[in-house]
Parts: C-alpha cells; sequence; structure tokens
C-alpha cells in the first residue's frame, strides 16, 4: 500500500528545499515569525503542502530532528483544519508515510507520528484507517524496543483523546480493537522498559469510566497488575497507579472493596511518597472515597494513621511558589501572570442561582489537597476526628522558633479546614481559639498573618452569633479591627486573603457593622490609594459586599463622600477596554441597590457609560476595527446587570435617563443575542424595567413578549435554564403592567409553562416558581383566556405554588387562581384537594383583599359539593393542612 501511495505522488526537489528552509527559519529564535507565518499560509494553499510536511518527517534524515518535528507539528495543525478538503489519495499518501514511522529509531519521530495518528483518528475514525490496527497489532506483537514503544505511544494518545474509538465495531474486524490490545496492555504491565509500563497502564485507565467489556473481563487481570506495579521504580508509574485507585474508588467502588484494606495501606504510604506528584495522587483518595459509595467504617480505623500524614503535607514545601510570591510587598508592580481571569455570573431572577461564583484559578499542589481531605474527613466522621488531630495542632502551635514558622502555619490551615465539620466539637473551646488568633494577625511571618484571615472568617457565622453574648462584642471588634489593619499589609497576599475574609465577615454581619460603618469605609478607601490591580478587584468586592450588607445605612453624606469620589475618579480613568471595569461595574451594582434613590445624584454619568459600553460591543462584535475596541461579551453582561441594579434602586427614578436613550432598541437586541449569558441578563432588565417604567418598553412591547416567549420552549429551556428562568419572570412582570395587552402570547407561554410544571423532577427550583408565579400573573390579567383550559395545568400548578414562600409575587400568583376559578369554577373541582393543599401553604397572607378572595372561594365549593363531599375532601388533608384552611372560614 505505502509503494502503491509513493507511486503516485513525489515531492518536487526544489519544493522540498523551499520548504525546509522555511521551517529552519520557522524554529530559529531569532527570525521574523510574521513574515515566515505568511509564508506558510501561501504555501498552505497549495493542494500537496501536507505531503511535502510527511515526507519531511518520515524521510529528510539529512536534516535536523528539529526540522522534522516542526513539518510533523504543523502538519497535525493543518490536518485539523483542512482534513476534509483533501483528495482521498492524499489522504492515503500521508497515512501511508506515517505508519512505518511508528518504529522509527528516533524517539522524537516516533512521538510525533502517534499524535498526528491520533489526529488522524478523531478526524477520520478507526473505520476509515483499518490498516493502522493492523499495524499497531504488528508493532506490539514485535519484541523490536522502538516498535513497540511507537505503537503505544501512538495508542496511549488515542486512549486520552478518543478511547471510544477503540471499543466500536469495525467493519472485517472479528472483535473491537481494545479486546485485540487489552491482552498486550496487561503483559506490558511487566516489560523491563518503564516507558511501556507507564503508557500501557495510563492507556487502561483511560477506560475505567466508560468500563467496555474488555477491561470488565480482564478487571482481576488488571487489579494484580496494580499491585505488581505498586511498588514500581518509575514515579510516573506509581502515580498512574495512584490514579488508577482513585478513579475506581470514584466510579467502581465495588471492584475494590475485596481488597480496600490493601489499597488503603499502600494508599497511606504513597501518601508520603517521596515525588510529591505521587503523593499528591495518593492524597486524592481520601476526598474520593469519602464523596462515594463506600461506608465511612472502613476508612475509620486508618483515621490515627490518615491524619499526621496529611498534617505533614499541609506544610508548605520548599520550592512551593507561594513562599516566593510572599516576598514581594506592595511596592512590586503586578504582572500581568498574577491577574487571574475572572467570571461574572449573569444576573439570575430567584431561589438558587446555578452559576459557580468562584472566580479563582489556583494551582493545585499537595498542601491544598491534604487540607480538602482533612476538610471532607472532618465532615465526613464530625468530631471523631478530635482527639487525633488536636495534640498535633497543639504541638506545632507550641513550635515557636523562626524556623518553624511553617508548621504553625500548618497548625492554622487546620483549624480552618476543620471549622465546619467539627464544629460541635470545637464549639465550647471557640472562645480561646479565636482569642489565640487573633494575635497571629500580626505575626512576622506573612503566610502565617494571611492563613490567620482566612481561618477566621471560616468560624464568621460563630463570631458574630456571640455578639450579645459575655465578651462576645468586644471579640467581634478585635476581629474587625484586626482584618482591617491587615487589609492595610503591606504584603500583597496578606492584603488579598484580608479582603476575601472581611468580605466572608460582612455577609454574615449585616447590620451589625453599622456603627462602625465610618473606620471601615477610612480603612478600604485607604487601601483603594495603594492596591494594584489584581487586589483591587478584590476590594472592590468586599466594598460591594459591605454595601449589600448594611444597605440603606450606607446612604448618609458622611459615607458618601468618603466612598464615592474615588471610585467615581477610577470610573473615568478607565477605558471603554479596560477589564478592570468588570469588578467596578459590579461595585456600582451593589452600592446603587444600597444607595436607592440616593444614587440618583450619581446615577446619570454611570447610566450613560453603560449605554456607551453596551453599544460599542455591539457594534464591535460586528466590525472590531470600526468600534476601536475587542469585542467581549463581559462588558455587555456587567453593563446591563448594572442597569438591573440601578432600576431596582432608582425605582421610577430611573424613567428620565431610559427616556432620552436608545436603551429599549438595544434591550431588544440583547434579548435576541445568541450568547446565553447576554440573554439572561438582558431578560432580567427587562423583569426589572416592566416594574418601574413600562411606558417605555410600550412601543416593542409585542417583539419582547414574543422574544421572551421563545425562550420557554422545551429546547430552550434543555440548552439555558437560567435564560428561560430569567425570560418566563419578565413575562409575569409585563403581564402585571400591561393588563389585557399581554393577551396575544398567553396561550404561547401557558403551553411552554405547563410541560415546565408537569415535569417538575430534576427541574432547577427558581424556573418551576416562576414559571408558576408567570401563570398565575396570566390568569390574573386574563383568565377568560386561561379558564377554558385550568383542569390540564391545575393539579402541577397547585403543586409548585405550595413550595414558593410567602410574598407579593405568591400573592399575585393566587389573585390569578381565584380569577380562574370565578370564570371556571367546575373545571378546579375535581381538584379541590390540590387548591386546598396550596392555599395551606400559605403561612401569613399579608393582603387582606387576597384573604377575602380565597375565603369566597372556598366557601362557594363549600356549598357546592355539599356537607358529605366537602368533609370527604377534607380528609384527603393531613391535619395541619386542615388547621389552616380554618382561618378561611371552612
Amino acid at each position: 500500500m505505502a509503494a502503491e501511495a509513493t507511486a503516485l505522488w513525489q515531492p518536487r526537489e526544489e519544493g522540498l528545499r523551499e520548504i525546509c528552509g522555511l521551517l529552519e527559519q520557522h524554529i530559529s529564535p531569532n527570525s521574523d515569525q510574521s513574515r515566515i507565518w505568511q509564508q506558510l499560509q501561501h504555501y498552505n494553499q497549495l493542494p500537496d503542502f501536507n505531503n511535502y510536511l510527511v515526507f519531511i518527517l518520515a524521510h529528510a534524515e539529512g536534516k535536523s530532528l528539529e526540522v522534522r518535528q516542526a513539518a510533523g507539528l504543523l502538519l497535525k495543525n493543518n490536518l485539523r483544519a483542512t482534513f476534509s478538503s483533501l483528495s482521498s489519495s492524499y489522504r492515503q499518501y500521508i497515512k501511508s508515510e506515517l505508519l512505518p514511522c511508528l518504529g522509527a529509531s528516533d524517539r522524537t519521530i516516533r512521538s510525533t507520528v502517534g499524535t498526528i495518528i491520533s489526529v488522524l483518528v478523531q478526524l477520520d475514525r478507526v473505520a476509515g484507517w483499518p490498516e493502522l490496527l493492523q499495524v499497531l497489532a504488528r508493532c506490539l506483537a514485535s519484541n523490536d524496543f522502538n516498535h513497540m514503544e511507537g505503537a503505544m505511544d501512538a495508542i496511549y494518545k488515542i486512549c486520552e483523546d478518543v478511547p471510544e474509538e477503540l471499543d466500536v465495531d469495525v467493519p472485517g474486524l472479528s472483535e473491537r480493537p481494545i479486546n485485540i490490545f487489552m491482552p498486550r496492555l496487561l503483559q506490558f504491565f511487566q516489560s523491563p522498559h518503564a516507558i511501556l509500563r507507564k503508557l500501557s497502564l495510563g492507556s487502561i485507565n483511560q477506560f475505567i469510566v466508560v468500563m467496555p467489556a474488555a477491561l470488565f473481563m480482564s478487571m482481576d487481570q488488571y487489579l494484580q497488575g496494580l499491585f505488581h506495579l505498586a511498588k514500581d521504580p518509575s514515579a510516573e508509574v506509581r502515580k498512574l497507579v495512584c490514579s488508577a485507585f482513585v478513579q475506581l474508588i470514584e466510579v467502581r467502588p465495588s471492584f475494590l472493596e475485596p481488597h480496600l484494606r490493601n489499597v488503603i495501606e499502600y494508599l497511606l504510604q504513597a501518601n508520603k511518597d517521596p515525588d510529591d506528584e505521587v503523593s499528591l495522587e495518593a492524597c486524592e483518595f481520601w476526598s474520593a472515597y469519602c464523596d462515594g459509595t463506600l461506608p465511612p467504617d472502613s476508612l475509620r480505623e486508618y483515621l490515627p494513621r490518615l491524619i499526621p500524614v496529611l498534617m505533614l503535607n499541609m506544610a508548605y514545601a520548599d520550592d512551593d511558589e507561594t513562599l516566593f510570591d510572599a516576598e514581594e510587598d506592595e511596592s512590586f508592580p503586578d504582572r500581568d501572570q498574577d491577574l487571574k481571569p475572572r467570571f461574572h455570573s449573569s444576573r439570575f431572577h430567584g431561589s438558587d442561582n446555578m452559576e459557580d461564583d468562584e472566580d479563582t484559578v489556583n494551582t493545585w499542589n499537595l498542601r491544598k489537597c491534604s487540607a480538602a481531605g482533612l476538610d471532607i474527613l472532618s465532615n465526613v466522621f464530625g468530631d471523631e476526628i478530635l482527639p487525633t488531630l488536636m495534640p498535633l495542632i497543639q504541638q506545632k502551635l507550641s513550635a515557636t522558633s523562626d524556623s518553624n514558622w511553617k508548621e504553625r502555619e500548618a497548625a492554622v490551615l487546620a483549624i480552618g479546614a476543620i471549622a465546619e465539620g467539627c464544629i460541635n466539637g470545637l464549639y465550647p473551646h471557640l472562645p480561646e481559639i479565636i482569642a489565640f488568633l487573633i494575635p497571629l494577625l500580626d505575626d512576622k511571618f506573612p503566610l502565617i498573618r494571611s492563613i490567620t484571615c482566612w481561618t477566621l472568617s471560616r468560624f464568621s457565622k460563630f463570631i458574630v452569633q456571640s455578639i450579645g453574648h459575655k465578651d462576645g462584642y468586644e471579640q467581634f471588634d478585635k476581629v474587625l479591627t484586626g482584618l482591617l489593619r491587615r487589609i492595610l499589609d503591606t504584603n500583597k497576599r496578606v492584603q488579598e486573603a484580608a479582603c476575601s475574609a472581611f468580605a466572608t465577615l460582612e455577609e454574615e454581619a449585616a447590620d451589625e457593622l453599622a456603627p462602625r460603618l465610618e473606620i471601615i469605609l477610612h480603612h478600604l478607601l485607604c487601601a483603594y490609594g495603594k492596591y494594584q490591580r489584581r487586589n483591587l478587584r478584590i476590594l472592590y468586592d468586599a466594598i460591594g459586599t459591605l454595601a449589600d450588607a448594611v444597605g440603606s445605612e450606607l446612604n448618609q453624606p458622611k459615607y458618601l463622600d468618603i466612598l464615592m469620589p474615588p471610585l467615581i475618579t477610577k470610573w473615568q480613568q478607565l477605558s471603554n477596554s479596560d477589564k478592570d471595569l468588570f469588578p467596578l461595574l459590579e461595585c456600582f451594582t451593589s452600592i446603587s441597590q444600597a444607595l436607592g434613590p440616593g444614587f440618583s445624584q450619581f446615577a446619570e454619568p454611570v447610566y450613560q457609560r453603560c449605554i456607551g459600553l453596551i453599544q460599542i460591543q455591539l457594534l464591535a462584535k460586528v466590525d472590531h476595527v470600526t468600534a476601536g475596541v475587542q469585542y467581549d461579551k463581559e462588558f455587555i453582561v456587567c453593563s446591563l446587570d448594572l442597569l438591573s441594579g440601578l432600576a431596582e434602586g432608582l425605582g421610577g427614578g430611573i424613567e428620565s435617563l431610559v427616556a432620552k436613550s436608545n436603551l429599549r432598541d438595544l434591550l431588544l437586541q440583547c434579548c435576541m443575542d445568541q450568547i446565553a449569558d447576554i440573554r439572561q441578563s438582558a431578560f432580567a432588565l427587562l423583569g426589572d424595567l416592566a416594574r418601574v417604567c413600562p411606558a417605555h418598553l410600550h412601543p416593542r412591547l409585542a417583539d419582547f413578549l414574543s422574544v421572551a416567549a421563545e425562550q420557554l420552549s422545551a429546547a430552550a429551556v434543555k440548552e439555558a435554564v437560567s435564560v428561560a428562568n430569567n425570560a418566563c419572570w419578565a413575562i409575569g412582570e409585563l403581564a402585571v403592567q400591561v393588563h389585557q395587552e399581554i393577551a396575544p402570547v398567553v396561550l404561547a407561554v401557558i403551553s411552554c409553562l405547563v410541560p415546565i410544571l408537569q415535569n417538575a423532577e430534576g427541574l432547577n427550583k427558581s424556573l418551576l416558581e416562576n414559571s408558576a408565579i408567570t401563570l398565575g400573573r396570566l390568569a390574573w390579567v386574563c383568565p377568560e383566556l386561561m379558564a377554558p383550559h385550568v383542569e390540564h395545568f391545575i393539579q402541577s400548578w397547585c403543586t409548585t405554588l405550595c413550595i414558593i414562600r410567602d410574598d407579593y409575587e405568591k400573592e399575585d400568583a393566587f389573585r390569578g387562581l381565584c380569577a380562574i376559578v370565578r370564570v371556571n369554577p367546575s373545571g378546579v373541582v375535581s381538584s379541590l384537594a390540590y387548591l386546598c393543599k396550596a392555599v395551606a401553604s400559605w403561612h401569613e397572607i399579608r393582603s387582606q383583599d387576597l384573604h377575602n378572595e380565597i375565603c369566597q372561594v372556598l366557601n362557594g365549593y363549600k356549598q357546592m359539593l355539599g356537607d358529605g363531599a366537602w368533609k370527604q375532601c377534607m380528609s384527603t388533608l393531613d391535619p395541619q393542612a386542615v388547621q389552616r384552611l380554618s382561618r378561611f372560614g371552612v
């Protein structure tokens, strides 16, 4: 086949020379890369350019390995981009040249070929290259090291990228590829060559989750192989053994159960392996075990040996990058790599936002994994771990010399790690523990100061709850002022930890902060003047959290004079393309909501800037050159969310700003955007504007309603449930404002909402609640349209109404329920028990009008049914529900 394909195509000497020369320049560090890139793009237009690349990789033995490898990597990228447009003869030529290279004498060539083969399998499937499997099987069966290693490298990469491709039926083969390879892979566990042991084990590990029949049937042999490799001289192999046990305990614990004692004993030793990567992989096992399905009892007897290992590994390693970073004080400028990517959570209307608000990306290491392991052990075993752990903590804390500072730091980390799981056992001692921690905020070692901030924040709930008890306020004050001191620390890592800890304390303390508001603001704004970009982002969060916590208390001139001028100055300094605007936009959102109408003096420039940012970004999406900025959806999302904050804070006061802007048209455009995050925030703003200035939405009302209704189809809900949730809520808010004008979309909307309520299991709770509320609001304003269909949805609707907390939205929904009953009482009568349960879910109805309406509905049904049938209906309810119904005179 190779000879046949070669006969079809031969390189021209001149072309070969030119391309090799270009590749030599490409790998030279001093060359003009943009010029070379343009020339490569020019060659890319030639239909046989990839043939030249594979020829150079396979045959250019007079050239350097670097040039041949560069040809291979360029070929790999080209295949990804252009494979579908290559002629079948050229595809065949490339494949035929690659296969003999599996046994190339140089490892670099073999590895590059393995990478390209894996890409081709992804593009053309195993079935599209039957010769590959034959050649791989021959290479594995040979006893030539180069051929075995080349084939194993390719198989390992295929298993890593597309393992499912090896577990499919292939025309012409009697067995699936993985069935053919598995026995040989398991034999390689005994190979004298570490690389073959590593590649074979790494390949099989990729199948643990999908568990093909080939591995299932070979499980005993595989487990024996793992125990054989457990003491392998190669750290890479030992790491893969640990990884296999971690994956098995997560997804197939029953296989390990008979061997559990041996596995735990091995991992206890591996957790102390001199190689950090092996000990880290072993350490993952404890969290995986606790999260899994096996009973914790099997681990209990090992706790006295496991906990000391975790404690030992929680001390900073000598080469931990944090030790070097910790030397930097605030005068060191931030590097670009210091600025972690940040992720803004789009605005979500409801009780359980599914967005993960974690926006930090940290290096995972043995210290953090050990602390996470201790945390989860404390949650599973609770106070049982304290008799083993506390003496170790006390021993480390008592080592007071400077050389032992890492031991003390690890002890403080351990106290924070168990703060949640062991709270009952720690509770009687917490005043002393916190009193012990407070002086450590002023320790000479910055990493002790920073970990103390975090550990104190883990006890925020207790610190705040103790305010009313003896000495509690004094301790709260000491923690508060201690964290404020550390916010002004000269060390950047301490500043970061203190700001984060203070934000956590703020959330718990809420209005307890009011008496200290002036001193808090002075400290935060003093930090504002000295922080660099990375920590400024965390400071914005602390300021925003403070505004959320104290609310309208902030709305006093003496506080605003401290808070607002520096923020507005920064707001004016930042350009429209500066990503440092994101956290500032979020901060302003919290402040505008806290100040309410008090924000009106700052509102106009903030509002106009948001409109400008949205306009520029919508333009940048189609023409970034004219816009003058690169497109970034975050600018639109953050701006929409700040406008929502303004609408919530200013209420009707935002009307004059909306009236003289093109927000309505921009908002409609955002509601139709293909990016879900933008639509989610846009529908949240639509609902907020509907509440405070519906008249300005009126000219495009039909368009808004139509677009919002589209988000509620089954496919749209599945694709973006948070968008559906906000769109559903916005329709309800519009209905309350525009009444009969909602009529054209009512039937379309209820045809989407009813299936949501009827298939509630596993759905987001907020979407269910908003669906029930919006259904009620539509029924309130258009009862005659909905009443004829009520018997199709009354049961699932009432079931969802039961789980909604008492508030004005629930009142609206019940007004709709009463309105429908008045129009079509017989449509509900067969589901009366459901209606009664929904009414009984109220703890207190504040609206006397609604209370009276519900009384009329229930008494109407009591008269309609007569005493006998009514009593029978009541007998199906639990006694508490019957008692609650008595408040309505029945």
